[in-house]
């Protein structure tokens, strides 16, 4: 039986119209692996799609050998998949401990406490705003929020969708080395990332997709050997 988080030829379509074309990509446990591409390429998509959150029109996604397509966006969270859409989206009208309580709502009153404890050692900052709304928070602060209701699922599985735009280059100092730090316990991450030399350095694996399919993968150093690569498909 295959391991980790694996798409084989994938098929997405949206509002009729075709957006990833036969996409295979693995990401293994323990391990980050950067998707790159420009604008549009599909990569959000094709996170929203592992998600649960688009349909699929054709093609596998398997969680240690297992199918997971067809299932709610909750069941793929139960299952340890979790993803941070781009946006560091949070539940603004509610404050910051209840964005982290709803993200545990499966859990045991005990397994939560102690999801809690994990994602506020993991974001200490978060633990003096515990009762502010999070639609007041500074855009880093909500990123770190977003972050913090991932962990709290303790997911296997970690889909973070352009986890520094709009933030400062010191906010992303800050969010990166916890990725690396997941990846060290076990946590599979899939890295899509505006700043390619920083998804390269931190990545083992990495893939770049273009128009809707990928057209590199390999090992990430491969990339930074061959940027000819990468501005091939983001001058496409």
């Amino acid at each position: 039986m295959s391991t980790g988080l694996t798409v084989q030829r994938l098929n997405v379509a949206r509002s009729g119209k075709a957006i990833l074309h036969d996409v295979d990509l693995t990401v293994s446990p323990g391990k980050i692996t950067a998707l790159l591409g420009a604008n549009g390429a599909g990569k959000s998509s094709l996170v929203l799609a592992i998600a649960g959150v688009l349909p699929v029109s054709s093609g596998v996604i398997a969680l240690d050998g297992q199918s997971i397509v067809g299932q709610r966006p909750d069941s793929v969270r139960a299952n340890g998949v979790a993803a941070v859409p781009e946006g560091h989206q949070v539940l603004n009208d509610l404050s910051v401990e209840d964005n982290l309580k709803v993200a545990g709502c499966q859990l045991t009153r005990a397994q939560l406490q102690s999801a809690l404890a994990l994602a506020l050692d993991t974001f200490p900052e978060l633990r003096e705003r515990l009762r502010v709304r999070s639609g007041d928070l500074s855009g880093g602060q909500q990123q770190m929020v977003a972050l913090a209701q991932a962990i709290v699922g303790k997911p296997r599985f970690l889909l973070a969708d352009e986890l520094s735009f709009g933030l400062a280059p010191v906010v992303v100092a800050r969010l990166v080395p916890v990725l690396q730090k997941l990846a060290s316990e076990g946590v599979g991450v899939l890295l899509i990332e505006q700043f390619t030399h920083i998804a390269l350095r931190i990545s083992h694996a990495a893939y770049v997709m273009e128009r809707g399919r990928i057209c590199f993968s390999g090992e990430a150093k491969e990339l930074v050997g061959n940027p000819e690569i990468l501005h091939s498909a983001y001058l496409a």
